[in-house]
């Protein structure tokens, strides 16, 4: 009689490189402190509520395949977006990942990072910040139109409440992402500042 092999579960050994690639993607960089790291991880959370909110949206009827479409991609770009601003404290935001063809595991350069996530705070600030809450204070689109009565903040109750309190915390964005950034500049340039060890 042959004896029996010992197989492995998969599942432990998924959850392994789950967690480790959870890990890698967020675990911060030497010299973040704890308070830029909650700020780091609260990005995403902003955007998180309206991009769910948008969800039911693109599945009710009427709406056609490219309305869906970009709906869908609308909101899992959003948080593509949002979930960068977590590479201002983590290792993969300072190296090239291997994945990366050509440059990986090359220093990457602290303008490459600073200045796109300079550029993105200041859009995001004006947009969520100033202009959203100025046109939802007039009651007006972000052009100065009237808002049709079929805008969301428009429908009565509950709806109105539910809109608001998804799309209230895209307010942070922007101000949040100048914060990391600010922080990121500060952390790399005394870095690179620093004697090197003899």
């Amino acid at each position: 009689m042959h004896p029996l092999l010992h197989v492995e579960e998969p599942a432990p050994a998924r959850r392994g490189r789950l967690r480790a690639a959870w890990r890698a993607a967020h675990e911060p960089v030497p010299g973040v402190s704890r308070g830029i790291q909650l700020v780091a991880y609260t990005v995403p959370l902003t955007v998180l509520p309206s991009s769910i909110w948008r969800l039911p949206a693109a599945f009710k009827d009427g709406i056609g395949v490219g309305e869906r479409a970009y709906i869908v991609s609308l909101s899992i770009m959003s948080e593509i977006l949002a979930f960068t601003a977590i590479g201002l404290i983590a290792r993969w935001g300072e190296v090239f990942p291997r994945w990366v063809p050509v440059l990986r595991g090359r220093r990457v350069p602290t303008k490459a990072a600073i200045v796109p996530a300079a550029v993105g705070a200041t859009i995001l600030t004006l947009i969520f910040t100033l202009l959203f809450t100025v046109s939802e204070i007039k009651g007006t689109t972000i052009r100065g139109d009237d808002l049709p009565d079929s805008y969301p903040s428009q429908a009565s109750g509950w709806e109105a409440a539910w809109f608001y309190v998804c799309y209230a915390p895209l307010i942070l964005w922007g101000p949040l992402l100048a914060v990391l950034t600010v922080a990121c500049w500060k952390r790399r340039h005394a870095a690179e500042k620093a004697p090197a060890p003899a």
